[in-house]
């Protein structure tokens, strides 16, 4: 998942994203079809959804889905609200999470007599239900720990089933470290400590589990106060110590594209989003050399990683009854139907966030493992996706590279994080 999009002016972004916001298509030889304006900010899912629309409107000759993709140079969130200031508002749009169902809470309808909302994996809609009410149908399931080359694990020894504690971990780290030479190492770590998204991510294994593995305790919490906070100094301390430096030049390009494909580094911190790029690179990386590693942080011997939908679709209820239902009939269809199914996996390449997906199905062994580990609640939830607005860019991204850097020590970087923390709660 890579960062947010440079923002443009809310001017340009009418003009270019213009949609047809009344629920009868006007256009020649569609005037009497249902028209559902999709929303869609996931710009690297454009083909893929523009397919699956056509796919469709075959089966359904009475709905017209008008896809408006944005992306590319485009702020999402921007062009969102240009869109309901504009009075074209969409049928079916994206969430980011609590806060932003919350923003357009007036807007959106109940869904909780879809299909869809009833195969959602258990506790998947909690990040778009507010007072027990789901208003969003999670997008997919994306999962990130230590994403590792299982290749060069196995040279250097390390079986990677037998990782199973803590120590496990930290000893194969240090063994990665002892043979770097023969085994071509510039570094163990490839950690991105140059991208702010990155640092919030890893802070979410330490995080999470203080909130209770609960989305909406991590949105009401008017605090953090690092329970966990020893166990992050330790992964902390240990990758400072066996990563690439100076670890604050390290950026995603860098880690991902450059050292991690190139096998000049052994782990990395990401997600399966990561998997279209190395097998764009190699088209055998995802599926012989890349595996998954979790975080042991409630327990040494107990680890977790961290996934779960960073998206939720909405559906807009002020808009002709029609609409609404023909809305909640393809998102439906989308994610139940076997035709759906078949796209989100195969095309999509996505991890599914409903119960019923054939598993041998995907395409990679990581998304497997992500699928499996969310299905048996072995896994931690997206809790900085519920942080206060701006707190990880403006205070937790640039404390955690002072620490780093041997500017400030651990116990000032927890003060000043969670003063800040409570303050822009």
């Amino acid at each position: 998942m890579r960062k947010g999009f440079i923002i443009i002016s809310t001017f340009l972004i009418v003009i270019s994203l213009t949609l047809v916001g009344c629920s009868k298509d006007k256009s020649s030889g569609d005037a009497d079809k249902t028209v559902v304006n999709l929303f869609n900010m996931k710009v690297e899912t454009k083909e893929q959804m523009d397919d699956l629309v056509a796919k469709y409107e075959k089966e359904n000759p009475n709905v017209k889905v008008i896809v408006t993709t944005v992306g590319a140079g485009q702020d999402g969130a921007t062009a969102l609200q240009a869109k309901f200031a504009s009075g074209e508002e969409p049928s079916i749009f994206l969430l980011g999470g609590l806060p932003e169902t919350q923003k357009y809470l007036d807007k959106l309808a109940d869904v909780s007599d879809t299909k869809a909302a009833k195969a959602a994996i258990e506790g998947t809609l909690e990040g778009a239900t507010i007072d027990g009410v789901p208003y969003g149908l999670p997008m997919n399931i994306e999962g990130f720990g230590w994403m590792i080359n299982k290749d060069i694990f196995a040279k250097a020894g390390i079986d990677v089933a037998s990782i199973k504690t803590y120590e496990d971990f930290t000893k194969a780290v240090e063994t990665l470290e002892s043979k770097k030479g023969e085994l071509g190492l510039d570094a163990v770590f490839a950690f991105s400590a140059k991208e702010d998204w990155v640092v919030n991510q890893f802070s979410n294994h330490f995080s999470a589990p203080e909130y209770h593995q609960s989305i909406i305790s991590a949105f009401e919490s008017k605090e953090i106060n690092y329970e966990f906070g020893d166990r992050m100094k330790e992964y902390t301390d240990l990758i400072n110590k066996h990563n690439i430096q100076p670890i604050l030049s390290v950026d995603y390009s860098t880690s991902v594209e450059e050292l991690f494909a190139n096998e000049k580094v052994a782990i990395v911190h990401q997600g399966n989003w990561i998997v279209p790029t190395l097998d764009s690179l190699d088209p055998e990386f995802s599926k012989t050399k890349l595996g998954i590693l979790p975080f042991f942080v409630e327990s040494d011997t107990e680890g977790k990683i961290s996934a779960g939908p960073s998206w939720y679709w909405g559906i807009n209820n002020t808009l002709e009854e029609n609409v609404v239902k023909e809305a909640k009939k393809f998102l439906d269809w989308m994610y139940t139907s076997d035709e759906g199914k078949k796209a989100l996996t195969e095309e999509f390449q996505f991890i599914p966030a409903y119960e019923g997906y054939d598993v041998d199905s995907f395409n990679d062994p990581v998304s497997k493992e992500v699928y499996n580990a969310l299905l048996d609640g072995k896994t931690s939830v997206w809790a900085m996706n519920q942080y206060p607005n701006g707190w990880y860019s403006s205070s937790l991204f640039p404390e955690f590279q002072k620490y780093l850097n041997g500017d400030i020590s651990w116990d000032e970087f927890t003060a000043n994080t969670s003063k800040k923390y409570t303050e822009m709660r």
